[in-house]
């Protein structure tokens, strides 16, 4: 039960947070939004900080575990077409699941204000996505399906334009078909250009 609790605040709290920011969340508003008083809350969480640190761990391993990351790499395809299909099941999750959308929108939000959400901010945002992509990379071009080049810019020239779209997605969600119609052609064009010549 406790537990329940636990989670359902920090549920209300990534609520919170991804739509007035840390400053605007009100603890009080929190707990009373869960049916709760002030001093329950503290049963579980000593204050606002830890409520929102503990929030950021636990959206660290939940996109960790789902998306993957330079700890957590999904295995490298085996095929051109695998590397559009595996790129599309990643936009599809991180455009769509309701927690990555907020957790990206208060990261978005705090990344001015708190050091923590900088750093997450620059990892989700970029450096991260890079980082993940380089040795997937690198593992293809040694299978034969990608030309030789510096896999690390590859990378990057991989998916800051895809990490654009998925942001367009966020402020714009109407166009969210045809940013994920967008991935695809830049995907498919990614591959045409960068492909091996033995697997065009």
């Amino acid at each position: 039960m406790a537990k329940d609790t636990k989670e359902r605040i920090l549920a209300a709290a990534l609520d919170m947070f991804s739509q007035n920011g840390y400053a605007g969340t009100n603890i009080r508003e929190l707990t009373a939004s869960l049916g709760l008083v002030k001093s329950s809350m503290y049963k579980h969480f000593e204050s606002k900080e830890e409520i929102w640190n503990s929030l950021l761990d636990e959206m660290i391993a939940y996109y960790d575990t789902r998306f993957g990351s330079p700890e957590h790499l999904p295995p490298a395809p085996d095929s051109l077409e695998g590397l559009v299909a595996m790129t599309m099941r990643m936009a599809d999750f991180t455009i769509h699941d309701e927690k990555v959308i907020k957790t990206r929108k208060l990261l978005t939000i705090e990344q001015y204000r708190d050091d923590r959400a900088r750093e997450l901010a620059t990892k989700y945002f970029l450096s991260g996505l890079r980082d993940m992509f380089t040795p997937i990379f690198a593992e293809m071009m040694d299978k034969g399906l990608l030309r030789r080049d510096d896999p690390a810019m590859l990378a990057f020239s991989y998916t800051a334009p895809i990490s654009a779209l998925i942001h367009l997605c966020d402020r714009e969600p109407g166009k969210t078909e045809e940013a994920m119609a967008q991935i695809e052609a830049f995907s498919r064009h990614f591959v045409k250009v960068y492909g091996a010549t033995d697997n065009q």
